[in-house]
């Protein structure tokens, strides 16, 4: 046998017996979406996410990220993840929260993340999740940052207090329609985020609705000069994964991927917070007036942000027959003040 011979079968030996001691070469690896740019802070999140389970999983498991609403549309990862397209989105539970109404527990929600998954209103959304869209909810990320309407021009309150956005055009979307129409009986266009900058730019859009932080990141500070208070609902951004392609995983994989969404949970919570202050201090550097209601009209406001939003919920339950679940999610996902 030949020297070159021998050092082959050494080779190819060594190999093999690297991958059945270690696994470092037989390790999950799961495809993985997100909804919005990647510049913004809640992609960059998520990013760090995976950094966070790729350096954490070496040899065990690897998130391979395809990238963001370029690959696969925000409003088409849910069915995505759904179908197997890809194994894991990152994206608000409302873009598929007709599929899953359920969702709207998350963003009517004024409890934290880490709060829902000790007191069991997490495992409703898992159940809720494996039934409805063959995926495993794995955890509820970014959470606690509200979201406000934000203007090119002064909005009017009225003299009762009230907001009123006549003659504005408002941006919509699935997360906040039903507050937008049913309560300021506001006419809505529902485009994605994606085509707002040019929307705003050509003037076929003057308001919409978005969180406290990312407009910057998205440039639509450029139009967007107001900003109307008191916040309302919050962000509902989780992780989901093909319930088939869970199944698949190691249990090594399943408990490494759940040890790091439970402390992203709370790392991404305590960094959104600073975040938030950070933003407002700098757009009101450049600019931005805050727009305030007040006192009863206030309350008034808020409170019907997250009503409509459960009358909306409780109307889908109740036609996918499981109108039951209403009174336990908003137990588990609101608490009364």
């Amino acid at each position: 046998m030949t020297k070159g011979i021998v050092k082959i079968i050494a080779a190819a030996i060594g190999a093999a017996t690297l991958v059945g001691a270690s696994g470092a070469y037989a390790q999950d690896r799961i495809s993985a979406v997100y909804a919005f740019p990647r510049n913004i802070v809640y992609a960059q999140s998520f990013l760090k996410f995976v950094d966070k389970v790729n350096k954490a999983g070496q040899g065990v498991v690897q998130i391979q990220v395809r990238g963001g609403p370029e690959v696969i549309g925000q409003f088409e990862q849910g069915d995505a993840v759904r179908r197997g397209v890809v194994d894991m989105a990152y994206l608000p539970v409302s873009f598929y929260a007709a599929t899953v109404p359920e969702g709207d527990a998350l963003v009517s929600s004024n409890v934290t993340p880490m709060e829902v998954r000790r007191n069991g209103g997490l495992d409703l959304m898992k159940q809720a999740h494996a039934k409805k869209l063959n995926a495993y909810y794995l955890g509820w990320i970014d959470g606690g940052v509200q979201f406000h309407i934000y203007t090119t021009r002064p909005p009017k309150i009225g003299a009762n207090g009230k907001l009123e956005l006549a003659g504005f055009k408002l941006r919509g979307n699935p997360i906040y329609n039903a507050f937008f129409t049913e309560y300021l009986g506001a006419s809505i266009a529902s485009i994605p985020s994606t085509e707002l900058y040019t929307a705003l730019e050509r003037n076929t859009i003057d308001a919409s609705g978005w969180t406290s932080i990312g407009i910057m990141d998205l440039k639509w500070d450029n139009f967007l000069k107001y900003r109307v208070d008191p916040g309302f609902f919050q962000t509902d951004l989780g992780v989901i994964v093909n319930m088939d392609s869970w199944n698949k995983l190691s249990p090594t994989s399943k408990d490494l991927l759940t040890k790091s969404i439970i402390e992203y949970e709370q790392e991404s919570y305590i960094a959104m917070q600073k975040q938030v202050v950070d933003e407002e201090k700098e757009m009101l550097r450049r600019g931005l007036k805050i727009v305030k209601l007040d006192g009863a009209p206030a309350k008034e406001y808020v409170r019907s942000a997250t009503e409509k939003t459960w009358d909306r919920m409780k109307d889908r339950l109740t036609k996918q027959g499981d109108g039951a679940l209403f009174d336990q999610l908003v137990a588990k996902f609101y608490k009364a003040n």
